[in-house]
């Protein structure tokens, strides 16, 4: 029995865990609070995070970085995104040498606007051929319940890709495997910042139209970036690019849309943030995929009008007005 060792004890960490243990593999779980990993070994459940689902007892918790390691031949990260940096710092030690680092991360860090893959990379001295991306409509609750889902594995090289995917492939859950990384970890990032949008559209009463109009030009943002960057524009009409878009902005599972909805109600982000462990990705990466953006000379406009809603410079609606009574102009596809 291959084991897995997953870093990160949140709700989309224990669900992949899930996923792992039910495609036949043993799990091990490393998790911040000594507490919650007691629960999970014990109870066989994650309280704080997935409360009311049994977990396979395939899965064991352990806050000891180095026990959660041990002999594992991949590596799962799923802590959030910008604390990637600081837990890598402490983990570099223990992790084994030449097997895969996989990321569930869904964001662009602060201040370096670097992808997930750029982070590992440079904590691990890992090559392409060793960090792999899993991406898609991953919305935790329905995997860790056994709902049928399917997502992206990718890898610069194929053949890793092609090992992680038989390694994750459960009944539920189907993998596919691509090599277009920077799309894939794009596609995950800048969705979290248009569900936001998405969701102070419906805080605020907007129809269907409205929310329409925000994914589809979401969409359009993306894949613009996406391309300066070098991803495959393909990529985007794919799991890891419109499946994952849709999803999180229409479920109110999705943390980032939930966010954005209480934004839309008139809560503050310190007063949202404040009632809940969970983590609203884009609120964070709004500011970082944003200036990755003027990096590149690449616009927009949702996600810099989003990045200053959060910043507290422009209310929900405003944004949605401004977004609408932009100048028109003509674009290859809309």
């Amino acid at each position: 029995m291959t084991k897995v060792a997953v870093f990160g004890a949140g709700s989309w960490g224990t669900a992949f865990a899930t996923v792992l243990a039910n495609a036949g593999n043993q799990v091990s779980v490393w998790g911040r609070r000594e507490s919650l990993c007691e629960a999970i070994n014990s109870r066989h459940e994650n309280p704080d995070y997935l409360p009311g689902l049994r977990l396979p007892d395939a899965i064991t918790a352990t806050h000891d970085p180095a026990a959660a390691a041990e002999g594992a031949e991949a590596v799962v990260l799923a802590v959030p995104s910008q604390s990637l940096r600081d837990n890598l710092a402490e983990w570099a030690d223990v992790l084994p040498s030449a097997v895969p680092l996989v990321s569930l991360m869904k964001g662009v860090e602060v201040g370096t606007t670097l992808r997930m893959s750029e982070v590992i990379a440079e904590l691990t001295g890992a090559g392409p051929e060793r960090i792999a991306v899993v991406s898609g409509p991953n919305l935790a609750r329905e995997i860790a319940e056994g709902q049928p889902a399917a997502s992206v594995v990718a890898c610069a090289d194929e053949g890793t890709a092609t090992r992680l995917q038989k390694l994750c492939h459960s009944p539920a859950f189907r993998p596919y495997t691509n090599n277009d990384v920077i799309g894939c970890e794009l596609g995950g990032a800048t969705k979290n910042v248009i569900a936001l949008a998405v969701g102070m559209a419906v805080g605020l009463g907007f129809g269907d139209n409205a929310r329409a109009s925000v994914i589809t030009r979401g969409l359009v943002e993306t894949a613009r970036l996406g391309t300066a960057l070098g991803a495959d524009e393909h990529t985007f009409s794919g799991l890891a690019g419109l499946g994952d878009l849709v999803a999180t902005c229409s479920s109110p599972l999705s943390r980032n849309r939930s966010f954005g909805e209480k934004l839309g109600q008139g809560m503050t982000v310190a007063e949202i943030a404040g009632g809940t462990r969970q983590v609203a990705e884009g609120v964070k990466s709004c500011s970082s995929i944003t200036e990755l953006a003027h990096h590149h000379d690449v616009e927009m406009p949702i996600a810099e009008h989003v990045t200053k809603v959060v910043a507290g410079e422009m209310t929900p609606k405003d944004m949605l007005f401004s977004l609408v009574s932009r100048s028109a102009k003509s674009e290859r596809w809309g």
